[in-house]
């Protein structure tokens, strides 16, 4: 085996050798036919490996073929001999070890040239020369670095209108490679502003002149841009007016028309029920989830600010374009997944009250209507949570996006709140089994409050909790107490009562089934349960108050131990710890606790993995 790799290396050596000496040349032919054989050998090579020993050469090689490939590409080159240039740094350029011939300033501005996105850059920021003398090891005069920086913008300007969309692909997809794998190469990008080249070109929505490659990997850029450079982010939002930018995108890739304001359709299909639509083609479907995630990358914190009157329209226009690409599908189910989580991530970003947009639409034929308002769209966010609930596969990442927007869209908009809860919780008729035990949807749900992770488990509780309007009574009616604890042992409600909220005042349905049942229902367990014998029956008052006794005096030895820690409820709703005193008052009289009310106190323990709890004595 290492005989093959080691002959193996030895011939890619002699390779690039071959390479290298035809480039050195200088002649364009020898130089084309060279570099064709190069990357019909390589173009699927996507690993590299990165070991001192036999390969050392070998990546020496590769980097001085890239600064000879570079050097080219300054040159007037026939076209396939351009081409053929760029393709061997698209290829180079996935190895993220050996990038140093391409992160220099004049590199990446040679490359931009190419990919038709250089803008005019008159002045460069100090902190860029230096970047780039540490990768070239270059020291040399900051005004000189600058000048030649300059010069050589003024020398790319006039071919920046590159017509030769297989060379501006072939560009784009290099600087992605090299954003992707160098964090100095994502300086050098941001510097020279390349986010405005593309922001530019990506103005030219409605153009036919670019084609799809151009178009996604203009989009791929500036999602790697956004996600890795803080500062482009802020750039593209506010500066170049992100929001308003990529919702023509979208709106240009999806094809739409607007029938009335704030509401959608797909152009050529007006009369057309959604899920009747044609799903979208491959390309629509990557270029629109490619937009999508650079949203969600400008908007990342804007439910943590307030926004002015110009932002919200900017935020309803593009909401009602998202409810768009929910009720569209892809073409296969799997690609119709990722389209609607991406749209999914992203409605969770937009402020509360520009959610009203999912429910503007008229109510047409087909549409699932309630209290006279469209719900296709919160119908289809709940089943969208359903199946991502039921593979049961990273909750955390894929459930709480849609559960959290659900809980969120609940809170505030009445009419979602009632078309929800009577999804997830209809009138309560099976009081025999369990609130966690069964295929219902309010089942499911409840089963997720006692999941081990904790988001997953807060937010399946404050989902139920709001759609019982956050009332106590009504949350363990339909999740049982032992269930609903932790969140109202975190809200200081254990004793009962309402968190504050601005929710309607309707009443709470009952079932024949749940009003016959409700005197023998367990509150902490949630159902009608069979009647147990009475352990202390035939036993003497003060036999009962002698077992009470021994029983707190094993509290009290235990906690002396650390074993447990004797909790009981405080008079804020919230448990506290006992102390010695407190365990001495309920060992001498077990019928009184330490504070009022006496008829709701409860002790609890406390342990490492769990709380157990006890009545209070007879």
């Amino acid at each position: 085996m290492q005989a093959e790799a080691a002959a193996s290396l030895m011939t890619t050596k002699m390779d690039l050798n071959a390479i290298v000496e035809q480039m050195e040349t200088g002649d364009q032919d020898s130089a084309l036919a060279a570099l064709q054989s190069y990357t019909k050998e390589m173009n699927q090579c996507f690993t590299f490996s990165n070991k001192d020993g036999l390969d050392r050469e070998e990546g020496s090689l590769q980097k001085h073929l890239g600064e000879l490939v570079l050097g080219f590409l300054n040159r007037d080159l026939q076209p396939s001999c351009l081409l053929a240039c760029l393709e061997t740094v698209r290829i180079l350029s996935r190895d993220k070890h050996r990038l140093d011939p391409f992160i220099t300033r004049s590199a990446m501005l040679t490359l931009a040239r190419y990919a038709g996105i250089v803008v005019d850059i008159t002045a460069a920021p100090a902190h860029s020369h230096l970047v780039e003398g540490q990768v070239e090891g270059e020291g040399g005069d900051g005004e000189e670095a600058a000048e030649v920086s300059s010069n050589i913008v003024k020398e790319s300007s006039p071919h920046s209108e590159n017509s030769d969309q297989e060379v501006i692909v072939e560009a784009l997809k290099s600087i992605c490679n090299i954003l992707l794998h160098n964090e100095t190469g994502q300086v050098v990008a941001a510097d020279l502003q390349l986010i405005k080249g593309v922001a530019e070109r990506l103005k030219q929505c409605h153009d036919p002149t670019w084609n799809h490659e151009v178009r996604f990997f203009d989009l791929r850029l500036t999602f790697l841009l956004t996600a890795l450079r803080v500062d482009v982010r802020t750039q593209l939002a506010q500066e170049l007016h992100g929001i308003s930018l990529l919702g023509n995108q979208l709106d240009a890739t999806l094809g739409l028309c607007w029938p009335d304001t704030l509401e959608t359709a797909r152009a050529g299909f007006e009369s057309i029920p959604p899920e009747e639509l044609p799903p979208l083609s491959r390309e629509q479907a990557e270029r629109a989830m490619e937009i999508l995630k650079i949203l969600f990358n400008i908007t990342f914190d804007t439910t943590r600010r307030k926004v002015d009157e110009e932002e919200a329209a900017e935020y309803r226009h593009l909401g009602a374009i998202l409810r768009h690409c929910l009720l569209s599908h892809a073409d296969g189910e799997e690609r119709t997944e990722e389209f609607h989580s991406h749209t999914v991530n992203l409605l969770g970003n937009l402020p509360l009250p520009c959610l009203d947009v999912l429910l503007m639409p008229k109510v047409q034929q087909g549409s699932i209507e309630y209290m006279g308002v469209n719900m296709d769209a919160v119908n289809m966010l709940l089943e969208f949570m359903e199946r991502k609930l039921d593979r049961g596969h990273k909750l955390k990442e894929t459930l709480l996006p849609s559960l959290n927007l659900l809980t969120e869209s609940a809170r505030i908009h009445r009419e979602t709140r009632k078309f929800l809860r009577s999804k997830v919780l209809p009138p309560l008729r099976d009081v025999k089994n369990r609130p966690e035990v069964g295929n219902a949807l309010r089942n499911k749900i409840v089963r997720l409050m006692t999941h081990i992770d904790t988001d997953v488990k807060d937010y399946a509780a404050e989902f139920l909790f709001v759609l019982c309007k956050e009332n106590v009574s009504r949350f363990i009616k339909y999740t049982g107490y032992g269930n609903a604890a932790g969140l109202l042992a975190a809200r200081g409600l254990l004793r009962g009562g309402r968190e504050s909220g601005i929710y309607s005042e309707d009443e709470d349905s009952e079932t024949e089934e749940y009003r016959e049942a409700k005197a023998h229902i367990n509150p902490i367990t949630g159902v009608v349960e069979e009647e147990q014998p009475n352990p202390m029956e035939g036993m003497t008052e003060e036999q009962k108050e002698l077992e009470a006794m021994k029983l707190v005096s094993m509290f009290d030895r235990l906690s002396r131990c650390n074993v447990i820690q004797p909790m009981q409820l405080g008079m804020d709703g919230k448990m506290r710890e006992m102390t010695p005193e407190d365990l001495h008052k309920v060992a001498h009289n077990p019928l009184v606790q330490s504070e009022e009310p006496t008829n709701s106190e409860s002790v609890k323990t406390k342990s490492n993995s769990a709380i157990s709890s006890i009545p209070a004595a007879d």
